[in-house]
């Protein structure tokens, strides 16, 4: 159970862990200032919803994501949600790439190139199916939170301070909290929808739901204080990662560069397995050429640009969602008497 456990938890964080999150885009388009307070009711509201959307996910056996939709909102207005989510997914995969290749042209590598390798790289994992996504996660995961953690830990330790939170009297962006699980809500309903006949049994979901949510909040606690810190710099950057390792050592910039492109082929496996997955109840053909066949028309999209897609689309998606997150908490108040 604790094994299997943490495989959905790899798989969870690897979805919610993209270049957006990875790069300080996401969060500090949803945080900043006074979000101590904010970023704390976010991981609360993170584990309740996974493990109410696993719980689901294991009950309904589903191989997508609208079988969870439809237990959720019900037939009707899953129906657009379904489009919604599709969307999402499709816009998530595009922002994905163009991240992963303007993480390419700090190593003097085109654009395009680098957006066509990481294509190439989903399409192979596609292969093993579920199994080669699960692999993905295992290995880049641990690395991208523990390089990215270390790498925050590394500023704080050089004389800098995380104070904000202490302040209990300014914490008036509460209410981002709601937003940015809303965002984050599309993505785990996508990817446990297509997972949910693999879980055994509700163990797995509790320690998947409760592990992935503290640690994406306190990887986000530390990264939106830091972020702070550095605010004033932060538009000289398209990608707000590097107003703090500016003074770190060449070495640790290639790294950190390293793990950005990491974040990406994670987050863009995720994306694309759970729109793959759903799509394939219409096409019968292997997941790996369900795959190609959307990267054939996502690719070109991503000439929009990763900073552009990112402030424009994202906060779209979180208010458009606010009525599903609603929908997921009184879930187990609705169906009380189903509930275990």
């Amino acid at each position: 159970m604790l094994k299997s456990g943490i495989k959905w938890m790899f798989i969870i964080l690897g979805a919610m862990i993209g270049a957006g999150y990875a790069s300080g885009r996401e969060l500090w388009q949803f945080f900043g200032e006074e979000s101590g307070l904010a970023i704390i009711i976010f991981t609360v509201l993170f584990i309740i919803s996974s493990y109410i959307v696993m719980k689901i996910g294991y009950e309904e056996k589903t191989e997508h994501f609208l079988p969870i939709l439809q237990k959720l909102v019900g037939k009707k207005i899953a129906t657009y949600y379904d489009v919604i989510i599709i969307f999402y997914l499709f816009t998530t995969t595009v922002i994905m790439l163009a991240g992963g290749g303007s993480t390419g042209e700090l190593f003097h590598i085109p654009y395009t190139l680098g957006i066509l390798f990481i294509s190439a790289i989903l399409v192979i994992v596609f292969i093993w199916n579920i199994k080669g996504l699960v692999s993905l996660n295992y290995i880049l995961i641990p690395i991208l939170v523990v390089g990215l953690t270390v790498t925050l830990l590394f500023f704080i330790s050089n004389g800098h301070s995380i104070l904000s939170f202490r302040d209990w009297n300014k914490q008036s962006n509460w209410p981002s909290s709601f937003t940015f699980t809303a965002l984050n809500v599309l993505s785990l309903i996508a990817v446990i929808g297509a997972i949910g006949k693999e879980i055994k049994n509700k163990g797995e979901a509790w320690i998947a739901s409760i592990g992935s949510g503290l640690i994406l909040g306190g990887v986000s606690f530390i990264y939106n204080e830091v972020l702070i810190e550095v605010s004033s710099e932060l538009v000289l950057y398209d990608i707000p990662l590097f107003a703090i390792i500016k003074d770190f050592p060449y070495s640790a910039i290639i790294l950190m560069s390293i793990l950005l492109w990491l974040a990406v082929v994670s987050t863009a496996a995720s994306g694309l397995f759970g729109l793959t997955a759903r799509i394939r109840e219409y096409i019968k053909l292997p997941l790996w050429l369900t795959a190609l066949l959307l990267l054939v028309i996502i690719v070109p999209l991503t000439k929009l640009g990763f900073s552009f897609l990112i402030a424009v689309l994202y906060p779209i998606f979180a208010v458009l969602n606010l009525y599903l997150l609603v929908a997921i908490m009184v879930y187990p108040i609705a169906n009380r008497y189903k509930w275990e």
